[in-house]
């Protein structure tokens, strides 16, 4: 063989190997793997009776992960310590549950995954799998289904816990606040329905938590609750509807400081509407002292004179049945100084006031130093009102269409607690065209009034409202800014003119609430027209 011939042949050789190399890499183009990890075998066996494992192995065909397992993962009745399940991370061709805990007698447990098990290549989920097992001689059957929606916001939450506390010679309202429940739940994050299954017949208390930490027990300052009312038989073949709220906090005083000269902050939870701030060191003929509450915090300040001599203060914090006694130190700090800033932006709808908070409490205002004028330069006259809580002061004028207001304000106008005066102050407010807003009108049927009617946004605040105590007059949102809105209809029980939250332990369910079920489209220089009949 000469070597031209040796060369060819060796070429050939070199191209033949990689093409079929090519060929091996080349992706086939299949259809892609949809389907979920099959299991092989569990030991214990799923469903097994007289269950006294420590252990727990679940077998499948594929790799698996567990993943979200921590939000997904439902155990009934739950276990202390909690088991330890591995792999977590990782992958593997089984599942291990070690068992912690000392198990009741003769209990069904459940241990649901959710749709935390998926395969390994492509994350498809063996969806809410379940492993089954009893300490007694029988898989208890029963089950308890309803759904969860929520009192006061439009959209449900998602993870809610449904539990059961069995009603026994041990069992107190307060039970919630201590100890995890007989059977437990959750909604997960794909539905508001529910369904506690393997229950034993017995009588439960039925609540649910949207919670922060997930200890299945209540926290009132953090977490959702709802309840059924009356205690529950099981078995039973009703539906049970949970309306999820957040409870008020008890009302509590937080230590309060001296934060600024003369000025001390007294912070609280809950509602602060009773609270009362007496000061019980001795004071002199001339001392005065002034409330105000602290703008978007739960704080209210204490503002006084003349200074004290003494190193702190003693004060007693009082609020309906609440009382306690604070000492607040005194030290030499800076006053505060007065500082004016308008509520609002540039732009005013023709309805509304023109607002000025100030950064110490306002005492005085002298009106004869306050000149309005519109875009073309006429003076207008104006009322004004003192918001004394809020310190804030409201100017009231009749404003028009597309015009421009030039507000100024001369030294002294205002003066503070302390004697401090302004300087030269000059704000503008505009106003818009008629037709940049929007009208809706709201007739409401199959209404027990009195009601509070709210547009809200999609963040579920409030952008106005009435308060409607009959049918008399129709009910009408005008120069609303165009946007996506939804109706929302508070059936004010009590005749407070506010929307009231429940409480567990008093047994109060919090008030009635109805939406419209499409969402609002307000348009510039539209008017609609809502019919709303409620359910």
């Amino acid at each position: 063989m000469n070597g031209k011939l040796s060369n060819f042949i060796f070429i050939v050789v070199i191209c033949l190997v990689i093409f079929n190399c090519a060929n091996r890499g080349t992706p086939s183009g299949g259809d892609k793997d949809e389907t979920p990890p099959v299991i092989v075998k569990s030991i214990p066996e799923n469903n097994s009776i007289n269950f006294k494992s420590k252990e727990i192995k679940i077998y499948f065909d594929e790799y698996i992960k567990l993943n979200d397992i921590q939000k997904q993962l439902i155990i009934s009745p739950p276990m202390d310590p909690e088991p330890e399940i591995t792999p977590l991370g990782l992958a593997s061709k089984y599942i291990t549950i070690k068992i912690n805990d000392t198990l009741q007698e003769n209990t069904t447990y459940a241990i649901n995954f959710g749709t935390s098990i998926v395969d390994n290549n492509e994350g498809n989920p063996y969806p809410y799998y379940r492993y089954v097992f009893s300490t007694g001689n029988f898989i208890d059957s029963l089950s308890i289904g309803g759904y969860v929606k929520n009192a006061l916001e439009r959209e449900p939450d998602d993870f809610v816990s449904v539990m059961l506390y069995e009603v026994n010679d041990s069992f107190n309202d307060s039970i919630i606040y201590k100890q995890k429940p007989k059977y437990i739940t959750n909604t997960l994050d794909s539905t508001t329905t529910f369904k506690l299954e393997n229950l034993k017949a017995g009588k439960y208390v039925m609540i649910a938590l949207k919670e922060e930490n997930g200890n299945y027990t209540f926290q009132q300052k953090t977490d959702k609750i709802a309840f059924i009312k009356s205690v529950i038989t099981a078995p039973t073949d009703s539906i049970y509807e949970l309306n999820l709220f957040k409870e008020i906090p008890d009302f509590k005083a937080v230590r309060p400081t001296l934060v600024s000269g003369n000025k001390i902050a007294f912070g609280y939870e809950g509602d602060a509407k009773n609270m009362t701030i007496e000061l019980l060191s001795q004071t002199t003929t001339n001392y005065k002292n002034v409330i105000t509450k602290e703008t978007d915090k739960d704080t209210l300040n204490y503002w006084y004179k003349p200074n004290f001599e003494a190193d702190s203060l003693m004060f007693k914090i009082s609020n309906n049945n609440y009382e306690e006694t604070f000492k607040v130190n005194l030290r030499d700090l800076k006053k505060d100084t007065l500082i004016i800033k308008p509520i609002e932006a540039n732009t005013l709808k023709l309805l509304d006031n023109f607002q000025l908070q100030g950064s110490t409490p306002f005492t005085a205002i002298d009106e004869n130093k306050i000149t309005i004028l519109d875009k073309d330069s006429i003076k207008v006259p104006f009322t004004t009102t003192l918001d004394k809580f809020n310190n804030i002061y409201k100017f009231n004028f009749d404003k028009t269409e597309e015009n421009v207001y030039k507000i100024q304000m001369l030294p002294g106008t205002f003066t503070d607690f302390f004697e401090n005066k302004n300087d030269t102050l000059s704000f503008n407010a505009r106003t818009k065209a008629q037709i940049d807003y929007g009208d809706i009108r709201v007739n409401l049927q199959n209404v027990i009034y009195p009601v509070i009617v709210q547009l809200v946004d999609q963040k579920n605040e409030v952008e106005t409202e009435q308060y409607i105590e009959d049918g008399s007059k129709p009910i009408d949102f005008l120069s609303l800014t165009p946007g996506k809105y939804f109706i929302r209809v508070v059936f004010d029980t009590n005749k407070n003119r506010t929307y009231d939250s429940g409480n567990y332990l008093k047994k109060i369910q919090p008030e009635r609430v109805s939406y419209y079920p499409e969402e609002i489209e307000v348009r510039s220089y539209s008017e609609q027209i809502i019919a709303f009949t409620l359910q």
